[in-house]
């Protein structure tokens, strides 16, 4: 079979299971957010942090329960880095610097998990589980929690449950963050969770306490090899959209993905909660036809950014890949370009930072392409909750366009779409556009970017884009080839981290809430049909239009110089 054939079936064997799970799935995590029931182990968590699960928050409410929590989290975490030397299974690891504890609680509360360390020779087992790891599970419940009170702001009154005790629910009530955060981890995130775990146990990923072991090589030296929980966090990393690897080398060590069927499996693992939260969307609204338009923009961008990629990385343009009969470098052998480029392709199109190669390595234009899939604000299909609000959000932007063109106020789903929410939607799309741009640009014009720079010219400047895209956007990943641990891009990266995940939020809550506060029109015959094929290709030009206004200068500077000159 030659490679070509096998990677093509490699995406239709992802693509048929990620089809066969999308409305079971999708289907049940509506049911999850609707359910008027709270599990016994639920009860026991909100008394223990004294919340009410049954009572309505309108916006402003729920908004302070996200960014309470998101506080103490970045608080906890930090503190937990600083003494980790002094608590048990500390591995004789020194306290986390100032600058990289405050970069490191910020990245992964915020669902970024941006690593200026080697996990293996700086954390303790500790801080690996209690606080990189229950990170991993809480910053994407509350991805999807902010998702879902979008998704109630646009749903219909009579759609809409009563809370178990009793009280109706007012118009702009957008449900209980609390609730949303721990149902989100107790009923969806730890059960994949702990099934993933043990299909990578069984395949060959490690999972122990054990301590560091020295050995010696064949060539006479010695080498530190660290042990640790690595299944369980490598299902977790994956299935929320982190990304975070146990080891420096992420993905492309064999103790967290051993061969090619943990390769599919953690892609699959990638997409699986993304993919299916628009079926959960169309549940909740009532009308399933909406969530498959937005599935289908979803699936449309996905496939050309793979089909890109690939495609470049066969065709290795450059005189050094073409002598090697191949683009290898910073590729595993055991995955090849096929795979290697469909992982990279899944980790930049979702908030997730996993890799299994070296994104430095690739050609200039499928690393463009990869900076793309981060700058359309990764929704395609985008990070567990922040991909599905992001998408609705260009929805809006995209009816609002349609409306333009013939002379009608937009509407979407029974909505309309005023000069409140339009201002809310274009704040949105702006914020992660101001912090790339202007980090990058401050990063380049201080002595600090270009040190950070192993390549000068183009790629060198791709590197710092990519940072900062990366970091803005909560993705994570890297181009690697970046020397980013210092106190500067610590601290610049650190605050981007954490403007880009929570100011956009404020956004969308406000919006949610300006929704929810609406009264439903009906549609009419001259009403935008969103559920059509029509408005799926309005969706993805919109899209696609947009980023590329914004970004192409920056890209012209550097993956685009670097790839029309090879």
């Amino acid at each position: 079979m030659s490679p070509v054939l096998a990677d093509l079936l490699l995406v239709v064997a992802l693509i048929g299971a990620l089809a066969l799970v999308h409305r079971p799935f999708g289907d049940y995590m509506a049911a999850v957010y609707s359910s008027e029931r709270h599990l016994r182990v639920e009860k026991w968590i909100y008394r223990a942090v004294g919340a009410n699960p049954d009572a309505e928050m309108r916006w402003p409410a729920y908004l302070r329960g996200v960014l309470a929590f998101s506080a103490v989290s970045v608080l906890f975490l930090y503190l937990l880095q600083r003494v980790q030397d002094k608590l048990p299974l500390s591995l004789g690891f020194e306290p986390i610097s100032t600058d990289q504890a405050f970069n490191t609680a910020v990245s992964f509360v915020s669902n970024t998990n941006w690593q200026s360390y080697s996990g293996e020779t700086a954390m303790s087992h500790v801080t690996q589980t209690a606080g990189l790891a229950v990170q991993n599970f809480v910053s994407a419940a509350v991805g999807i929690a902010v998702a879902v009170a979008l998704v109630r702001g646009f749903a219909l009154p009579h759609s809409r449950l009563r809370s178990s005790g009793g009280t109706p629910i007012r118009t702009g009530d957008l449900g209980n963050f609390w609730t949303d955060l721990v149902r989100g981890t107790v009923r969806i995130l730890i059960p994949i969770s702990v099934v993933a775990a043990v299909l990578l146990i069984a395949a060959g990923a490690i999972q122990n306490f054990g301590d560091i072991h020295t050995i010696t090589t064949l060539t006479g030296d010695k080498q530190a090899i660290s042990p640790g929980a690595v299944a369980s966090q490598e299902a977790i990393k994956d299935v929320g959209t982190n990304g975070g690897g146990f080891f420096n080398a992420n993905s492309a060590h064999p103790f967290e993905n051993p061969g090619g069927f943990t390769n599919l499996l953690e892609i699959f693992l990638l997409l699986v909660i993304p993919f299916s939260l628009p079926r959960t969307f169309g549940k909740m609204v009532g009308n399933v036809k909406q969530g498959y338009a937005v599935v289908a923009a979803m699936g449309i961008i996905w496939l050309l950014a793979v089909v890109a990629v690939t495609w470049v990385e066969y065709a290795h343009p450059g005189a050094a890949s073409q002598i090697a009969g191949g683009s290898m470098e910073g590729k595993e052998q055991r995955f090849g370009e096929g795979p290697s480029s469909l992982f990279a392709v899944s980790t930049t199109m979702t908030s997730t930072g996993s890799v299994n190669s070296f994104h430095d390595s690739y050609q200039g234009l499928s690393g463009g392409v990869l900076l793309l899939g981060m700058m359309i604000g990764e929704i395609a299909p985008g990070g567990v909750g922040s991909g599905l609000y992001g998408m609705l959000i260009m929805a809006i932007i995209a009816v609002f366009i349609a409306g333009l063109m013939v002379g009608r106020t937009p509407e979407y789903l029974g909505r309309k779409i005023g000069t409140r929410e339009i201002k809310l939607a274009a704040c949105y799309i702006l914020v992660t556009p101001a912090l790339v741009l202007t980090g990058t640009a401050v990063a380049m014009a201080l002595p600090d970017g270009k040190d950070a720079m192993t390549n000068m010219g183009a790629h060198g400047f791709s590197e710092v884009l990519y940072a900062y895209t990366s970091a803005s956007n909560n993705n994570g990943s890297a181009f690697a080839g970046f020397g980013a641990d210092t106190e500067f891009f610590n601290t610049t990266l650190g605050l981007c981290m954490a403007l880009g995940r929570f100011v956009p939020m404020v956004f969308v809550l406000a919006l949610a809430g300006s929704l929810a506060e609406q009264k439903p029109v009906p549609a009419t015959a001259g009403t935008l049909r969103t559920e059509k094929p029509l408005f799926t290709g309005l969706l993805v030009g919109a899209i696609l239009i947009i980023t590329g206004l914004t970004f192409f200068p920056a890209l012209a500077l550097g993956p685009l110089a670097e790839g029309l000159a090879a």
